[in-house]
């Protein structure tokens, strides 16, 4: 669906009236800190152009009507006081959890007719789920005058994932959707959720970010992620610290010795190896940004996946030939990004090469008969926002 007014006349012919609004929220890709949300630890996203957009109507008699262009099937109808989570639904659970968390806050929600449509490519590690959750979420806010702030919503969206979908997902992919500004990364801590705009024109210094979506699907809810989330929650308490945030990246060496000395399994001293040494990544790419020197953070990018493959061992043969097809080709840095088992990897690349690269990459991909890639530009774009 190609503009909003299409998505009216769409929400028009199949609700009979028309919708109060239309927003859009976006996808993201993550620069560098993976894994690290969860941990109460630093991350750096940018939301994409690529969108979800929902026009809405409210309800006042606590029924939700839930319809995609996107999704073969009808109307998708639920009582907003049957929900409860893990009861499937497939998409529909996303905007869905939505309205259940925003309820149990204590919000008065009484329903609502939404037509949702996105731009932001399924299975590809680029936060669709989230873009879901913060269409609906700042709709409502809108709509209900509910008074929350970006932050709030963001909130919102992951607890609508972690306790209704059941995806234990930090609250990175929200935020970034939520909070981003056309032009810039988030530099945001999840502890607290104090952010930064960290200025990031490519363009201006000659550059471009590529995303490589690989077209290998991952699901989150297959248990990988929820077993490395233990596995972190493992390594913070055998610690006796209450999160891997609070490890410092000079005291890693020593707290590695303690775990192994202390009988803990091998997969948890990798885990905790990853995310000390990728917060420390943020810390040296955001340091390589403010300075001016963005070409910097190619080395990091690299070394951020090695780290994701051989500790956190999340990545696929399909994103490990991204990143060594793109590098032989002469990009400045690749990693994969998002959650891994397939999905996406960003390639930071001088302007003039990125036809080049992608070329190389697509050669790669091809010599080794795999589906070719889905290749395009990370454009630093806005947040969530109502477009009219």
């Amino acid at each position: 669906m190609t503009d909003d007014a299409e998505l009216r006349t769409a929400f028009t012919e199949l609700y009979g009236t028309a919708p109060e609004g239309v927003w859009a929220a976006p996808g993201r890709v993550n620069l560098i800190g993976e894994y690290t949300d969860f941990n109460d630890g630093f991350v750096m996203p940018l939301a994409l152009p690529h969108t979800a957009r929902a026009a809405v109507a409210r309800r006042t008699d606590g029924e939700l009507r839930l319809h995609s262009t996107d999704v073969p099937g009808g109307v998708v109808r639920l009582r907003l006081d049957e929900l409860a989570p893990h009861q499937g639904h497939g998409w529909a659970a996303y905007p869905a959890g939505v309205f259940w968390a925003l309820r149990e806050a204590g919000h008065p929600i009484t329903g609502a007719d939404i037509q949702l449509t996105s731009t932001v490519p399924t299975g590809a590690g680029l936060s669709s789920s989230a873009a879901l959750e913060v269409v609906t979420a700042l709709a409502l806010n809108d709509l209900f005058e509910l008074g929350l702030s970006a932050p709030e919503l963001a909130v919102i969206g992951q607890r609508a994932e972690n306790a209704f979908v059941g995806v234990p997902c930090g609250v990175m992919d929200q935020m970034a959707s939520a909070c981003c500004t056309e032009g810039h990364a988030l530099y945001l801590d999840t502890r607290d959720l104090t952010q930064r705009q960290v200025p990031f024109d490519l363009a201006a210094h000659g550059l471009r970010l590529l995303v490589v979506d690989t077209q290998v699907e991952h699901a989150l809810g297959d248990g990988a992620y929820a077993e490395r989330r233990a596995g972190c929650e493992a390594g913070a308490a055998a610690l006796g610290i209450r999160t891997l945030r609070e490890l410092p990246y000079d005291g890693l060496g020593a707290a590695l010795d303690t775990l192994a000395e202390a009988g803990v399994d091998e997969s948890v001293v990798r885990y905790v190896r990853h995310v000390v040494s990728d917060n420390e990544r943020v810390k040296q790419v955001i340091a390589l940004l403010d300075a001016g020197d963005v070409r910097g953070a190619g080395p990091v990018l690299v070394a951020g996946h090695v780290s994701l493959r051989d500790d956190l061992r999340v990545s696929c043969p399909e994103l490990d030939l991204v990143v060594s097809a793109a590098g032989e080709a002469g990009a400045l840095g690749a990693r994969m990004t998002g959650g891994g088992f397939g999905g996406s990897a960003i390639v930071l690349v001088e302007e003039a090469q990125a036809d080049t690269v992608a070329k190389s990459v697509l050669a790669a991909f091809a010599s080794a008969g795999y589906a070719a890639p889905r290749v395009f530009p990370a454009v630093p774009s806005a947040g969530a926002r109502r477009l009219g």
